[in-house]
């Protein structure tokens, strides 16, 4: 999508993606990429989820990028912190408090080193067709030899050209071909026709 198609979804608080609870799928299944207190974690077009400080009780550094500076601030205003703010060369800026560091503008150009844990709730879902290959692209990128990714989709039938988009097994199965992928869960809505799935993408070492 056009950048200023989610500045104004952040802007009118249309944010019907946003949960107000930590991913059930996140807690369950985090475990499964047997990761270490020591490890970053980069969280892709992050918004103000809360899913960031669940992750910040377990790890030293959670790196989040948010296109939104709206969504950035939401997040510390509403869970009271304080952070420090500093603007990179890049144009990117940067928000740290404590084990996070939130990162403001686009995830494309942001410069961000290899790690090895990404966790993916509502990014690649976010991405049209168009963008699909080129998002794909740079999380391998940034998934360091032998780094895991705990990935979150969605399916169902699509009628619109507006997201979240549909992500079904074929396509997961093809942007990360090479890379071992294993479906750790599908949840089924009762209509049998939409869910949610999660899985567990490893680099190869």
């Amino acid at each position: 999508m056009e950048q200023e198609f989610w500045h104004q979804r952040w802007a009118e608080n249309q944010i019907g993606f946003h949960r107000d609870s930590v991913h059930p799928m996140l807690m369950r299944y985090w475990s499964t990429l047997c990761p270490m207190p020591d490890e970053t974690v980069l969280v892709p077009l992050c918004g103000k989820s809360i899913d960031l400080n669940w992750l910040a009780e377990k790890h030293e550094h959670v790196i989040g990028v948010e296109l939104s500076d709206i969504a950035v601030r939401a997040f510390f205003s509403e869970n009271l912190y304080t952070p420090q703010v500093h603007r990179a060369p890049s144009g990117h800026t940067h928000y740290c408090f404590d084990e996070l560091e939130l990162i403001s503008g686009d995830f494309f150009t942001a410069r961000l080193s290899p790690t090895s844990l990404i966790y993916d709730r509502a990014a690649l879902v976010a991405m049209p067709p168009s963008m699909r290959d080129q998002y794909v692209h740079r999380v391998r990128d940034l998934l360091a030899p032998g780094g895991r990714l705990l990935l979150i989709t969605l399916f169902y039938p699509q009628a619109d050209d507006n997201p979240p988009f549909s992500i079904d097994t074929s396509i997961v199965e093809e942007v990360f071909s090479g890379l071992d992928i294993r479906l750790l869960e599908t949840q089924t809505e009762p209509e049998g026709d939409r869910g949610e799935q999660v899985w567990l993408i490893k680099a190869n070492a």
